[in-house]
């Protein structure tokens, strides 16, 4: 359920897909969810996973539902992301029996949430504070072509 109290998801929680993305990736998220270390209240996460690749996500397939079968871990929490308008995407197809539509926020609403959720109190997390004054949204994306560049 959505809940502006929510705490955003760490960096283990999620995946996000690309064409590059690996099936050791993609295995390791799935063992993430469905090991008894999930008890934590984590909810994983594949975002854009119909942009895998045919070969990833056949092995995501395989790699779930032996996984699954397997797990004594009666409540998981594992969501896949895929755009509903992608065609020929073999993850929706071979979860089409889970496929739930999901509910449209605004963008108002989704500004709202990441703005209580990306603050930082002043005097914390100086590195946090870099960017911008106290209070303001402490979040850059930093992009370079090679590795260990993006300063």
């Amino acid at each position: 359920s959505h809940t502006k109290t929510a705490p955003l998801p760490t960096y283990d929680e999620v995946l996000v897909c690309t064409p590059n993305t690996e099936e050791e990736e993609v295995e390791l998220i799935v063992r993430r969810a469905l090991s008894s270390d999930s008890q934590n209240q984590k909810i994983y996460c594949l975002l854009g996973a119909e942009k895998l690749v045919y070969k990833v996500s056949k092995q995501l397939e395989s790699y779930f539902f032996r996984l699954l079968q397997s797990s004594t871990v009666p409540d998981y929490r594992f969501i896949i992301f895929c755009n509903a308008k992608t065609h020929n995407s073999y993850v929706i197809t071979a979860f089409d029996t889970y496929k739930v539509t999901m509910p449209c926020y605004s963008k108002t609403e989704i500004q709202a949430y990441l703005n209580t959720h990306l603050k930082v109190p002043c005097g914390t997390a100086p590195v946090a504070q870099a960017f911008e004054e106290p209070y303001q949204q402490n979040v850059k994306f930093i992009f370079s072509n090679q590795a260990g560049m993006g300063r």
